[in-house]
C-alpha cells in the first residue's frame, strides 16, 4: 500500500530500506483516488520508533493512505527533537475540526498513575469523546485501550506487581470476526504492562466481543460490533528489540525486571530474541483497515454518523 506520508520524514528512508512502498505528496495527489484518512495520536516518548512501527504495519494493503502524526500537548518530548515534533505534527487542536476514516491511540509509559493523575487526562477524554463524532473505527493500543475502557464504560485496569512482558499464546475466540481473517487459531503477541482488566468485564458489556484472547495475560483483542471500536491490550506493533530494549533499560536503572516470557533464545537475555508475531501483526492491521475502516466508511467523510454513546 502507498502511504501517503511527509517528504522528510525520517520514518521514510527506514521504511524504503525495508522495501515498504511509500508515497509523497506530490505524486499521490496525481492519483484519481480518495485516500484513505487515518491520524495517530502518539503517546509514546519515542515518538520516530514508533511511527516507523505503525507506518510499517500500515503498509500491506493496495489503498492509498494519508496519515495526520497528532500530539496531545506541547510539552517537548523526551526522546524525540522538538524539531521533528514542530515539522511532523499536528497540536489536536489543528486537526480538532477533521474527520478521519481511522485512528490509532498509541500506549503510553502511564502504568503505575491513576488517569486521574496524567497531565493530559482532561484533554485525552476530550479526544476519546471527539473520536466517537469524528472517526469510523479507532484502534486503541495497549495503554490507551485500558483508558478507553475506562472512559467509556468505567472499567477500573488492576495494576499487578509483576510486569506481563513477553511474548505469549493466543487462541482465536471468534473465526468469523474479520479482525482475524486469515489468522492460525493459536498465534503469538508481545505484550508489556502492569494493567489489566478481567476477561468477563469486556463480555459483559452489551456489544463488545473478546475475539482473541491468552490463557496468561488475559483479554487480547476485543471489538465493537458496529467496529467503531477495537481495544488491543498488547503490542502487534514492535519491533524485534523492543521487548529486550526495555529489559535492559530497567535493569541499567537498577531495577529487577523479570526476563521476558517466551523472548529470548533458550530465555537467555545474551541471546537474540525469537521473533515470531510479525506475520499476525501485519495481518491485523490490514483486516482493520480493509474490513473495520475502508468497508465500512463513507466516501463523503462529512457524513460520517456520531456513534451512539456507549453504556456505562
Amino acid at each position: 500500500m502507498p502511504i501517503r506520508i511527509p517528504e522528510q520524514l525520517p520514518a521514510q528512508n527506514v521504511l524504503l530500506g525495508e522495501n515498504i512502498f511509500t508515497m509523497e505528496s506530490n505524486r499521490a495527489a496525481n492519483q484519481d483516488i480518495r485516500p484513505l484518512k487515518v491520524g495517530i495520536l502518539n503517546l509514546m516518548p519515542n515518538k520516530i520508533e514508533t511511527e516507523v512501527q505503525l507506518l510499517r504495519l500500515l503498509s500491506n494493503t493496495p489503498l492509498q493512505i494519508d496519515v495526520d502524526f497528532i500530539r496531545i500537548d506541547s510539552q517537548a518530548p523526551k526522546n524525540t527533537p522538538q524539531s521533528h515534533m514542530d515539522a511532523f505534527y499536528h497540536d489536536f487542536s489543528q486537526v480538532a475540526d477533521k474527520k478521519y476514516d481511522g485512528l490509532i491511540v498509541t500506549g503510553a509509559p502511564l502504568a503505575l498513575l491513576k488517569y486521574e493523575d496524567v497531565k493530559y487526562w482532561d484533554t485525552m477524554t476530550t479526544i476519546l469523546e471527539w473520536a466517537q463524532r469524528h472517526v469510523n473505527s479507532t484502534l486503541y493500543l495497549c495503554w490507551a485501550a485500558h483508558a478507553a475502557m475506562y472512559h467509556f464504560y468505567n472499567f477500573t485496569r488492576t495494576l499487578r506487581k509483576e510486569k506481563f512482558s513477553g511474548v505469549f499464546e493466543h487462541k482465536v475466540n471468534d473465526p468469523h470476526n474479520e479482525l482475524l481473517r486469515g489468522f492460525d487459531p493459536v498465534f503469538y503477541a508481545p505484550h508489556s504492562r502492569y494493567g489489566h482488566i478481567d476477561t468477563a468485564n469486556y463480555n459483559s458489556v452489551d456489544g463488545l466481543h473478546v475475539v482473541a484472547e491468552s490463557e496468561e495475560v488475559g483479554a487480547y483483542i476485543v471489538a465493537s460490533e458496529d467496529k467503531r471500536m477495537v481495544f488491543v491490550t498488547g503490542h502487534p506493533e514492535y519491533d524485534a528489540d523492543t521487548l529486550g530494549d526495555e529489559y535492559f533499560r530497567d535493569v541499567k536503572a537498577g531495577q529487577t525486571p523479570s526476563i521476558p516470557k517466551n523472548y529470548f533464545t533458550d530465555n537467555d537475555p545474551t541471546k537474540p530474541p525469537i521473533v515470531r508475531w510479525r506475520s499476525h501483526g501485519s495481518l491485523f492491521f490490514t483486516n482493520w483497515l480493509n474490513y473495520y475502516v475502508y468497508q465500512t466508511t463513507p466516501y463523503d467523510l462529512n457524513q460520517l454518523a456520531e456513534k451512539s454513546q456507549p453504556k456505562r
